[in-house]
């Protein structure tokens, strides 16, 4: 696990900067958290509000440190297996050559949504909540749908279009009132009140109506993307009807027109429908791809649950590779790291081409405080997974902490070449400022620290360092420009519209 889970997450980790706390999506769905259900009036104001977001010219940036964003998980195993998930959807939605990730948001609530066109946002909840790879898939293709009919865009123009019809109605409602109050007419007063107020529930309305619309079409497009990939729809449909079946009482006296999405019957009857029709109702996930499934359920388990949660979830009794799997990782976590490598080695064996079992046991090693034990599993991790970036950032840490120069020559190759296909990530920028550190190249540790710090958000700490890095490097040379940008660097002001 790359420093993702088991609490040590960071916001904005390896996310661009130009990435916004949300809270909620503004096209996606959301179910009852752990902790209890979730009232359909927040969430109806969730969406709004995260639309609203959107739709501005974008917060300011605080300068004090890393903006608080959500709490984003990285994993190389978990990336790849959702990677896997998406592209043959995103390929029949027609966005296969846009470049579109899927990010973990480390929240335990049933949620996925998008917030822009490049990303589709996935709570490690949806995750451990999915049964089957083809549950998970059927969110995955809702979300595209999203994606491909534009509906952010369209969320944009309409928020554009409610904001024109509230003012205007609020200048007409003081004026009314202003001449009331003149005339001593109280009458018209209380008519000015009402046009200030009447118009917005309307808005709202049509508004919801308009989201509910999307939802609809999102449904559709998804059972489309499924039926092209030759994927069964059931796994979306029984996704839908379990979130609905949870909040069917919080719906049964509310407005219908008062919801961000459809009644959950209502929208569960037609996507049954839809997806019945579907040639491959009937199709199972493949078996390899339902053991990595479960594999990744069983990592996030041991990643984010308590020792008592997870050994009542995976008993002794279990000796399935996910529970073997997840006991190791708690064990590794809580317990002793000796008889966690036992387990971690006994994965090993069971599997040996599986690269996170050896970036687990690398791991492991190295928050034991064996960097020089962590190197040859994490080398194997990073050869047997493709040369997957995160855990070529992880093998560089293990290089730089055994302190040799050679290893530390080797980490400055190994972390630029992470950067190449991870060049957001403020994790390797930090060790590779350093490794630079340990050569005694003080401009470009420099450099790295200070694009450390942007990447992070805290624009006036990357200020700071790269104005120093600038007086180290030759003026004019790359190295100084690359500072000159991060020194000169001012981050976009909200608009005072």
């Amino acid at each position: 696990m790359a420093r993702g889970l088991a609490g040590r997450a960071r916001p904005n980790d390896v996310v661009s900067p130009s990435l916004r706390p949300l809270g909620a999506g503004t096209a996606g769905f959301a179910a009852p958290n752990a902790a209890g259900a979730r009232p359909s009036g927040r969430r109806v104001l969730a969406v709004v509000t995260a639309a609203a977001l959107i739709a501005a010219h974008g917060p300011a940036h605080a300068e004090r440190g890393a903006p608080k964003g959500p709490p984003i998980v990285r994993d190389a195993e978990i990336e790849q297996l959702l990677k896997e998930y998406t592209q043959p959807l995103l390929k029949a939605a027609g966005l296969s050559q846009q470049n579109i990730q899927v990010v973990i948001i480390n929240d335990r609530g049933f949620n996925a949504f998008v917030a822009d066109g490049r990303r589709i946002f996935v709570n490690a909840g949806a995750l451990t909540e999915s049964r089957t790879p083809n549950e998970i898939i059927g969110v995955l293709a809702h979300e595209s749908a999203h994606i491909a009919g534009g509906h952010l865009a369209r969320i944009r123009e309409q928020l554009a279009a409610a904001s024109t019809q509230a003012i205007l109605a609020m200048m007409l409602g003081v004026g009314a009132m202003v001449a009331g109050a003149r005339g001593g007419n109280t009458g018209m007063g209380e008519a000015g009140m009402a046009m200030i107020h009447g118009p917005q529930a309307a808005i709202q309305n049509s508004l919801f109506a308009y989201i509910r619309a999307q939802e609809d079409q999102a449904d559709r497009g998804g059972v489309k993307y499924l039926t092209a990939t030759g994927q069964s729809p059931k796994g979306m449909y029984d996704t839908f009807k379990r979130l609905a079946d949870q909040i069917l009482y919080q719906t049964r006296y509310m407005d219908p027109y008062m919801q961000s999405h459809p009644l959950p019957a209502e929208r569960v009857a037609a996507l049954e429908g839809m997806a019945r029709s579907s040639p491959y109702w009937d199709k199972k996930d493949p078996p390899a791809l339902q053991a990595r499934h479960d594999l990744m359920r069983a990592k996030l388990y041991g990643f984010t649950d308590p020792p008592e949660a997870v050994a009542r979830r995976y008993g002794p009794g279990d000796t399935s590779l996910p529970a073997r799997y997840a006991r190791a990782i708690s064990t590794y976590r809580f317990g002793d790291p000796r008889a966690a490598l036992a387990q971690i080695d006994a994965l090993i064996q069971a599997q040996p081409q599986n690269p996170y079992f050896y970036e687990l046991k690398g791991q492991a090693l190295m928050e034991s405080g064996k960097p020089a034990e962590a190197v040859p599993p994490l080398r194997h991790a990073v050869q047997l997974s493709s040369n997957a970036p995160l855990i070529q950032i992880l093998l560089g840490q293990a290089l730089i902490a055994t302190h040799d120069r050679a290893r530390g020559e080797e980490a400055v190759t190994l972390l630029q070449t992470a950067l190449t296909r991870e060049p957001e990530s403020a994790d390797a920028y930090s060790q590779l400022a350093m490794a630079y550190g340990q050569k005694g190249d003080l401009a470009n540790a420099d450099l790295a620290s200070a694009r450390s710090a942007f990447m992070r958000g805290d624009f006036k700490t990357a200020r700071e360092l790269a104005a120093r890095a600038k007086t180290r490097f030759p003026v004019g040379s790359p190295g100084w420009l690359k500072a000159d940008d991060i020194a000169t660097y001012k981050p976009p002001q909200r608009s005072s519209r």
